[in-house]
């Protein structure tokens, strides 16, 4: 009696000591000009919430490596992979893309990607996992734009395919702006379905067209954007035996962003995240969430903002843990 006591003392530490696994790396934040249009300092600023909120519990970040070009050149042309590496890109497309196109910023764009390569890897394993950057869904093919140099869910997804790892996963992009290089990437792979729901009339005016695309109309609110979503999602998570989700919980959508043309509450933000969370991980589905875009003058309002996603993946793998435990002790 007192060994089986022990040893359910010792399963219930384990359940304990676990917590989310997160994603983070310094270099996710490069130094850019005061006055530049991208927020740069919002993934500093991220990661000492989620820290001073305790999301981490007793444990702390899990660090990825800076994604190695074979990883990158499995989504990306190759010429534009080693233009980035050696801080070569030409003019025209370091201006498409927003930044000075710097060896620091190479580093950043590889240490995200590489993050969420290990959010992949880190929710097949354990069911649930999120980034604390990651969601370049402009970055193309043959080049980057709008602020993403590499696309890191794409990447993600090639390293994945590549080692055995999935067979089919789905990418819900929930950022305001049209996921068109994600489409680009992916647009001949049947195994890797793409899905984005964004405001109609945003960027990019040239949109490449997703396995399944919903434009919504400017200034939508709450209620209707949880309708539409709810209209979709089900049927899209019952098309295919799915192996992976990757998610871009981008809070672009805020009614105050500076770039977005949606209107939805800090309430119907968390909404959205907990309805996609839940639904996803009801079937069994591992889920990998990625930051996506935000933009505020106010950084510290923005980062809130992004945790969001964050809490909200905690508050669902403790009560995936709640209901490991109670299962197993009966």
């Amino acid at each position: 009696m007192a060994v089986m006591w022990l040893f359910g003392q010792a399963v219930l530490s384990i359940f304990e000591q676990m917590t989310l696994p997160i994603v983070h790396h310094p270099a996710y934040c490069a130094d850019l000009p005061a006055n530049h249009r991208f927020p740069m300092d919002k993934f500093r600023a991220v990661a000492e919430l989620i820290r001073a909120e305790g999301l981490l519990g007793n444990g702390d970040f899990y660090r990825p490596r800076p994604a190695p070009f074979e990883w990158v050149a499995l989504a990306h042309d190759p010429v534009y992979v080693d233009q980035v590496f050696n801080a070569e890109v030409p003019e025209k497309i370091a201006r498409e893309i927003g930044f000075p196109m710097r060896a620091d910023i190479a580093l950043r764009a590889r240490c995200a990607t590489g993050g969420s390569v290990l959010t992949g890897y880190l929710a097949l394993e354990h069911g649930l996992a999120c980034n604390t950057a990651g969601g370049s869904h402009h970055a193309r093919r043959a080049h980057g734009a709008g602020f993403c140099v590499f696309n890191d869910v794409a990447v993600a997804l090639k390293v994945l395919q590549a080692d055995g790892a999935i067979g089919k996963a789905l990418v819900i992009d929930l950022d305001v702006h049209q996921g068109d290089g994600t489409a680009d990437i992916f647009s001949g792979d049947p195994d890797i379905v793409t899905f984005s729901m964004h405001s109609a009339k945003n960027y990019p005016v040239r949109k490449v067209p997703s396995h399944l695309d919903v434009a919504l109309p400017d200034a939508m609110e709450d209620g209707a954007y949880l309708a539409a979503l709810q209209e979709v999602l089900p049927d899209l998570l019952r098309q295919k035996v799915w192996d992976l989700v990757f998610y871009n919980a981008g809070v672009d959508p805020y009614f105050e962003d500076r770039l977005g043309r949606l209107a939805l509450s800090r309430d119907g933000l968390k909404a959205r995240d907990r309805y996609v969370i839940e639904t996803v991980r009801s079937l069994g589905i591992p889920l990998a969430g990625v930051l996506g875009g935000g933009y505020s003058n106010d950084i510290d309002e923005l980062a809130d903002r992004h945790v969001t996603l964050h809490r909200t993946a905690l508050s669902i793998w403790e009560a995936e843990r709640r209901s490991e435990r109670t299962s197993f002790f009966g």
